[in-house]
């Protein structure tokens, strides 16, 4: 099995930040305002006049940003031996493919496997072609598609804090963080 990307079950990926200034970085702020209101179903709303790709490029970068620092929180936990499986209860487990590095799905940890998916989703970020951050660059085609298959393996990542690891969340006191992100998560995704 390959190590690409591998890191420190101790660290999480650093932050995906949007350009200050871009139309993104607008974006990204009505949203943080419009959160900041409480009503979260009003948050995931697109703005009027604004471009479906845009609002849905700024929000899966935000949700990468957030289930990154929520898992960051619980990576003392979360451990090759006490997660050996990427899995969310007894009838849930997953395993990990990103169709070039790993074709066919291999089982793993689950710190193996999250590690494989916030390398994979911050490639997928980090692409101009996919992701642009430039105004007037317009996203491809299989955009839709490709945000899609992110925000549903980030979900994964919810499941299993929940399934697993919610009692050290409690431990920690960060309940209400998660159910809020998770909460806004859904929302956005329905």
């Amino acid at each position: 099995m390959s190590d690409h990307g591998s890191r420190s079950s101790k660290t999480f990926k650093p932050k995906k930040n949007i350009p200050e200034g871009s139309h993104q970085y607008e974006l990204l702020k009505h949203a943080e305002a419009t959160l900041g209101s409480g009503n979260l179903r009003m948050a995931v709303m697109l703005p009027d006049g604004e471009d479906l790709n845009e609002w849905v490029a700024v929000n899966t970068v935000d949700f990468f940003n957030q289930i990154n620092m929520l898992y960051g929180t619980i990576t003392d936990f979360c451990t090759e031996e006490s997660c050996p499986l990427m899995s969310a209860g007894p009838k849930y487990e997953y395993h990990w493919a990103d169709g070039t590095n790993i074709k066919k799905p291999i089982k793993c940890s689950a710190p193996k496997y999250i590690d494989y998916l916030m390398t994979w989703v911050q490639d997928q970020l980090d692409d101009e072609t996919l992701f642009p951050s430039k105004i007037g660059v317009p996203f491809p085609k299989n955009f839709m598609s490709v945000a899609k298959t992110i925000l549903k393996r980030l979900f994964r990542v919810y499941a299993h804090i929940y399934h697993q690891h919610f009692d050290s969340v409690i431990q920690l006191q960060e309940e209400a963080h998660l159910n809020t992100s998770f909460k806004h998560f859904i929302f956005f995704v329905q």
